[in-house]
């Protein structure tokens, strides 16, 4: 009920929320649930899947949802991990663990399909990434200003190492994903891009983030396989 799960027969040495910004993807949204719980129980976490939908027909805005999922799933629990996920990624590896690194934030999704199973640039941190609360405020969260144009995961690396920490990585051969979206004809003809980012991310981290988020909390309700947080 809610997406949350205990081990029956242990103690969990983590406690994991799992955020998933989302507008209408039924279908990956489907596929992610059959295939992430399973995941995560045979990983022995404790843990609730949070959905954070955004309502209206505007642009969606996938760093503000997850300021607003980390907001809301706090209240809840003293969470030692906040693992921000897409809808759309699915984890190949068993051992790819969802659990924070001490120091730093980590990528988990270090090796897509999409992209070859490798890094389409040295500093990106889409797909699925691991923080502590500390590390999250640490970097005054996402920003929440990155309306429709993606160009957020560059926004988020710059303050990381704006905040004085850096980004670790899990190895290639563990985090490995399938992107459900993924159109290999349509990639061909049209490569995928990195997003130009029109933020002067040195001048606006400390402003623009968990400190200036403003919301209106819809509902909340407990579904059988997650809860979902709907927000204007």
């Amino acid at each position: 009920s809610g997406g949350h799960y205990r081990p029956p027969h242990c103690f969990a040495r983590y406690k994991s929320a799992i955020l998933v910004a989302y507008r209408n993807q039924e279908k990956y949204l489907h596929h992610l649930l059959y295939y992430i719980h399973p995941f995560l129980q045979r990983q022995q976490l404790s843990y609730t899947i949070y959905l954070i939908q955004q309502v209206g027909s505007g642009s969606f805005n996938r760093a503000k949802l997850l300021n607003v999922g980390v907001r809301e799933a706090m209240k809840d629990e003293d969470w030692d991990c906040l693992v921000l996920h897409d809808v759309d990624l699915v984890p190949e590896n068993d051992y790819n663990l969802y659990i924070c690194d001490e120091y730093y934030p980590k990528h988990l999704a270090s090796a897509m399909d999409k992209f070859q199973y490798t890094l389409p640039y040295k500093s990106f941190f889409g797909g699925v990434s691991a923080l502590t609360p500390d590390h999250y405020m640490k970097m005054n969260g996402f920003p929440n200003t990155y309306w429709g144009d993606d160009g957020e995961n560059d926004d988020i690396a710059a303050r990381i190492q704006l905040a004085g920490m850096k980004i670790v990585r899990t190895s290639p051969h563990l985090g490995r994903y399938r992107v459900m979206s993924y159109n290999e004809e349509a990639e061909m003809q049209e490569p995928w891009r990195r997003p130009t980012s029109r933020h002067n991310t040195r001048k606006t981290w400390k402003a623009d983030g968990m400190n200036s988020l403003q919301f209106r909390l819809l509902s909340r309700t407990k579904h059988p396989l997650y809860t979902r947080i709907t927000v204007d």
